[in-house]
């Protein structure tokens, strides 16, 4: 691959709903520079960037992948990411890369919610942004229909640059809106026809909709167009980029991806219209300060680049993917990671185009590329000269929504188990690993079931070890609701020396979530020596609850009196008495279960909120509030048992079609209802037993 100038890169993220066919339109991108020699399939697994193992057998996208190529003597960095809503975070890495998105709508299907999100992202991230209208050759397909969601969606300002034309309800060419001509595919041509006379009417208007938006971008050309003057072809040029990029221009074109149709026209239009890297700045902080600074593609400025994408390959190792903002990266070089703070050898650098590597002995501002093996960098690093250290805005990425507990097939496996989850962590910014110290589980988080099913499967190909997931436990409490005075007395007689411990202890609840331990002896009768051990022996008591077993909160223990023998009292003694006295007292304190509350803010359009409402209400939540947000969104605050809300993320997407979030974190104990206690108690008691035979 030759070496290309900053202004003619062009990095392309493609958007869509799962299934709208991004990987295929990469795969007719690819097949049209020649790069390849035949066109994969999706549903054959030979697609140059769906070539992991799992997305081979899953048939979708799971990692955002590369595929640049060379056009019109152009670099186009096209960059295929998943549709699906458990992968969100590739499509944020994506997306930080890139100057534009290509969103692909299914000319079937029409706008969805990936379709919005789609939208979203690239606004969010100041992305021009282009609509594709895919499978338009399959049945069904509506275009019209299609287009007026679309405007009726994002605006007037989404407009065509084709219109489909049908021969025999077959879609088998397209109107030029720009240049008022018509095509028609032939075989693997396109060749000049007529515009259909029933599209006149409609091509005039909408020629006269984008001379409009055209007018807007610029005060001359808004001059022209209420003179009645007819625009140059370079001022049309030059309006439309404009208007692509503040966003208030968003083309429409119109193909099948599968059958190669309007994929050409398309490229076109991305090395005609999108910008490149040149006119975009991106934002960074000087190291050490909070002085903000602009970071321009100039290759021969000082070096920053970001890390935005980690693949863990059993094979190869580690790999970094990085985009140059400023500067010129070189193979056999040194750069500074500002996150870090450390030195980085670089040793060969290469460009990826699905696993391909291609080496490369250098990367420029702009352009996109991979390094392996690096000791001390991760994912939304900084690299750059030591000489002008900054830290770039960091891709940020959603916070986990589920949480599984994984167990181990095979005994003995948990080592692998642990090593193989922290290297797909280091893969996966969106997927968690913790251990649980209470209940001793390894807890795995991700944004969805297909996440956590995913790194399952990961795990296993990858690492070698099979995993069950299970629901974790819920790590409740115990408390007291009485006071109680009791006698622990622990006698033992075995010649020689004997055991002699004795107590006296007022239980009661207390104010403090830790064990509160206080003595109110008189006269001597245990003598202070004495007084820790005891406390030592209720610490060790209370880590076991006498209802279920869990650790009990809210205690204060007074020992109030008591007596010793001069030969036979001894610590462990009194430690034995204390606990004695706990598993007398605790039963008759009226003992309670608490569980654990989690404060709950979801976010969903207003016309889903019955159904959030009413779902939290039998969740046994309390609503809190609601608070209107932007663009017609809601916030839900509640107040909701945690053992309600496992599988809250799989329940919200179905109930919202993918558009409602959440925010979730521990608020406080509470003590359960008795209904919910009971069968609490009873299922611990039943592990009790099953452990014990065991």
């Amino acid at each position: 691959m030759k070496d290309y100038a900053v202004q003619k890169l062009r990095n392309i993220c493609l958007l869509a709903h799962g299934n709208g066919g991004k990987t295929t339109l990469a795969e007719a991108m690819l097949f049209n520079t020649g790069v390849l020699d035949r066109f994969g399939k999706v549903a054959d697994g030979t697609t140059t960037t769906d070539y992991d193992p799992e997305e081979v057998k899953r048939k979708i996208s799971i990692s955002t992948a590369m595929a640049p190529c060379e056009w019109m003597d152009h670099k186009i960095n096209v960059i295929d990411t998943p549709g699906y809503f458990d992968f969100v975070g590739e499509v944020m890495q994506g997306i930080r890369v890139a100057e534009g998105a290509v969103i692909i709508v299914s000319a079937k299907s029409g706008v969805s919610v990936g379709t919005e999100k789609s939208w979203t992202y690239a606004k969010e991230h100041n992305a021009a942004r282009i609509f594709f209208i895919n499978k338009m050759d399959e049945e069904n397909a509506n275009f019209n229909a299609v287009l007026e969601k679309m405007t009726g969606t994002f605006g007037n300002g989404v407009i065509p640059f084709q219109l489909p034309i049908y021969e025999a309800d077959k879609y088998v060419g397209y109107v030029d809106i720009i240049n008022m001509t018509a095509k028609k595919f032939q075989k693997d041509k396109v060749v000049d026809t007529d515009i259909p006379s029933d599209l006149t009417d409609k091509v005039t208007k909408l020629k006269d909709s984008l001379n409009e938006l055209i007018a807007e971008t610029d005060e001359a050309l808004m001059e022209k167009y209420f003179g009645g003057e007819e625009y140059t072809g370079e001022e049309i040029r030059k309006g439309i980029k404009a208007g692509i990029y503040d966003g208030s221009i968003a083309p429409v074109f119109c193909g099948s991806a599968l059958q190669n149709m309007g994929v050409q026209e398309l490229m076109n239009a991305i090395v005609e219209y999108m910008p490149s890297p040149e006119s975009v700045s991106t934002k960074a902080v000087k190291a050490g300060t909070d002085e903000k600074v602009e970071i321009k593609a100039d290759p021969a400025g000082p070096l920053t680049a970001l890390v935005f994408k980690t693949i863990a390959d059993p094979f190869v190792g580690k790999i970094s993917m990085f985009r140059v903002y400023s500067g010129t990266l070189k193979a056999d070089s040194a750069v500074y990671n500002t996150t870090t703070e450390k030195v980085e050898k670089i040793g060969q650098i290469f460009v990826m185009r699905g696993k391909k590597q291609i080496p490369t002995d250098r990367l420029i501002a702009g352009d996109i590329g991979g390094i392996a093996k690096l000791a001390a960098t991760n994912t939304n690093d900084t690299l750059c000269d030591q000489s002008n250290k900054v830290i770039l805005d960091k891709i940020v990425f959603p916070e986990p929504a589920l949480s599984l507990a994984v167990e181990p097939k095979a005994k003995g496996d948990e080592e692998k188990i642990s090593s193989g989850l922290h290297k797909l962590q280091d893969e996966d910014p969106t997927f968690k690993v913790s251990i649980n110290v209470e209940t001793h589980q390894t807890l795995i988080s991700g944004v969805g079931e297909q996440h956590l099913d995913v790194i399952v499967s990961k795990l296993k190909a990858k690492f070698g070890v099979a995993v069950n997931l299970v629901d974790p436990r819920v790590p409740y409490r115990e408390t007291i609701k009485k006071k109680v005075k009791v006698e622990g007395k622990h006698k033992k007689q075995s010649g020689g020396h004997g055991q002699y411990g004795h107590v006296w202890i007022e239980f009661e609840h207390g104010d403090k979530e830790d064990l509160v331990f206080e003595e109110k002896i008189f006269g001597g009768s245990v003598p202070k020596s004495y007084h820790p051990a005891v406390e030592k022996g209720l610490r060790e008591a209370i880590v076991k609850g006498v209802l279920a077993g869990y650790p009990v909160v809210n205690l204060k223990a007074t020992l109030v009196d008591g007596s010793y023998h001069d030969v036979d009292s001894s610590e462990m003694a009194f430690k034995i008495a204390a606990r004695l006295a706990y598993k007398k007292g605790l039963p008759m304190a009226g003992p309670a279960l608490l569980e654990p509350i989690a404060h709950v803010e979801v976010y969903v359009p207003d016309n889903y909120m019955g159904d959030i409402i009413g779902d939290l209400n039998k969740r046994r939540g309390r609503i809190l509030g609601m608070n209107p947000q932007d663009n017609g969104i809601q916030q839900v605050e509640a107040e909701v048992p945690q053992s309600e809300m496992f599988k809250y993320a799989t329940d919200l997407r179905s109930m919202t079609q993918g558009r409602g979030y959440f925010k979730l974190w521990f608020e406080r104990y509470e003590e359960a209802p008795a209904i919910v206690a009971g069968k609490i108690i009873e299922e611990a008691k039943k592990n009790m037993v099953e452990e014990e035979e065991e």
